[in-house]
């Protein structure tokens, strides 16, 4: 069963809600190791407290349950095999791209062991 435009259109609205927001996520909830209470109900209350009065945190965590949601509702009338690699591998993407855009170290710097293995094997003269 191919999928329509719209559906494909949804699902890579998901990977960008997704993935758009974790970098976003990640640097929100930062300072929340500061937050210390003696038992784990007291500490876990006051760790929501502290995420969810942070317009920073809020805003991204409510884009990316609105992707959940979007998720859901495309997946009564998606093939499961084509959302489910289409969602995560875009996600992945555009995680990259935004944890770049904001400064992240994403990796990248060195040289993969693959490539190294692949010179090895074809016999490049430079390995």
């Amino acid at each position: 069963m191919a999928a329509s435009l719209g559906q494909v259109l949804a699902l890579v609205l998901v990977a960008v809600l997704w993935g758009g927001t974790q970098p976003l996520l990640k640097r929100a909830s930062a300072g929340l190791q500061e937050v210390q209470e003696r038992n784990w109900a007291r500490q876990l209350l006051q760790e929501m407290k502290t995420l969810f009065l942070n317009t920073e945190y809020l805003v991204p965590f409510l884009l990316n349950q609105c992707g959940s949601l979007l998720y859901y509702l495309t997946l009564a009338s998606t093939d499961l095999t084509l959302a489910v690699p289409i969602c995560n591998s875009l996600a992945i993407v555009f995680t990259l791209i935004v944890g770049k855009l904001l400064g992240e170290d994403v990796g990248g710097k060195r040289k993969s062991s693959c490539c190294e293995c692949r010179k090895q094997l074809l016999g490049s003269p430079h390995a």
